[in-house]
């Protein structure tokens, strides 16, 4: 068993419930089910009796609780020593992201953490390649999309939200657009994932209204910002990550085209190893980054 398992269902204990521990930990009840059903798969024995009603601690469940609830407590007076020794966030935060996103995004989370904590230094690793980054040495990694199955913590961050885009010249002599079933006439831009379909579908939704677009794009790529650079050299219209296209907007580069249709937001994690014991400088870069804008 491991700290986080104990941790976890020390919560679950204390709450009465998962779904208490699950917002005490700021993680998913469907989370914290399996970590103390794999916990007691390590301990071959029973910890929770459970019923569609309530949960009832077995004798072994009580004694873990008891002994549990002592470690925990040495480790949190252990772990305040040591963070009562540093003035504060120091030494190296290593951290990981993908490229889109952390030039445009993460970078800005870093240049403002290094003002604001001059004896921290950041290592900063932009990859489209998942990362092991327990096993790599990083303090925490920055995920977009929807988290798999893992032991790790996480934490919200905000979602990236989707527009459709096209620029002024495009507008100006093609057909215009009332319903998402007119981009079936348009040229359109669209971002695909490394070896996917060769007519790629956009799922728009608005206010519970839905439309499915599939069609021949004339460009299919594999990189937001080279779709984003089509579409504001009038190539056609794309469906574009605002954080990416809000800047051309400001200006007049691009327009945002059948305002309310989009894609399902896309959430955005900070990952990392334990919800418990993060060091001061992951703490605070977390911190930092959860001030940003809930949409991106």
């Amino acid at each position: 068993m491991d700290i986080d398992e104990l941790a976890t269902f020390v919560a679950v204990m204390r709450a009465e419930s998962f779904t208490g521990a699950a917002r005490a930990l700021g993680l998913q009840k469907a989370h914290v089910s399996r970590v103390v059903s794999r916990l007691e798969r390590k301990l071959g024995a029973r910890l929770l009796q459970r019923s569609t009603r309530s949960l009832a601690a077995t004798e072994l469940g009580r004694e873990l609780y008891e002994r549990a609830t002592a470690i925990l407590a040495a480790i949190d007076e252990t772990q305040a020593i040591i963070q009562r020794s540093q003035a504060g966030p120091q030494g190296v935060l290593k951290l990981t992201c993908g490229v889109e996103f952390g030039q445009l995004v993460v970078n800005g989370w870093i240049r403002s953490f290094l003002t604001q904590y001059p004896s921290v230094r950041v290592d900063a690793y932009f990859t489209e390649r998942v990362v092991d980054f327990i096993h790599e040495g990083f303090d925490l990694a920055i995920r977009i999309g929807q988290l798999s199955d893992s032991s790790l913590s996480a934490r919200s961050l905000g979602k990236i939200r989707y527009a459709l885009y096209a620029s002024p010249a495009y507008l100006k002599v093609r057909s215009a657009l009332r319903h998402p079933q007119d981009l079936i006439a348009h040229d359109l831009i669209v971002f695909v994932m490394s070896g996917g379909m060769p007519t790629p579908a956009w799922h728009l939704e608005n206010n519970g209204d839905r439309a499915d677009i599939a069609t021949p794009a004339r460009l299919a790529v594999n990189n937001h910002v080279s779709a984003r650079d089509a579409v504001v050299d009038g190539l056609g219209i794309g469906l574009l990550p605002c954080f990416q296209a809000r800047p051309f907007a400001e200006t007049g580069r691009l327009v945002e085209v059948l305002p309310g249709w989009t894609r399902a937001p896309v959430p955005v994690h900070a990952v990392f190893g334990s919800s418990r014991y993060l060091t001061p400088k992951v703490r605070a870069f977390i911190d930092l980054a959860s001030r940003s804008p809930a949409e991106f």
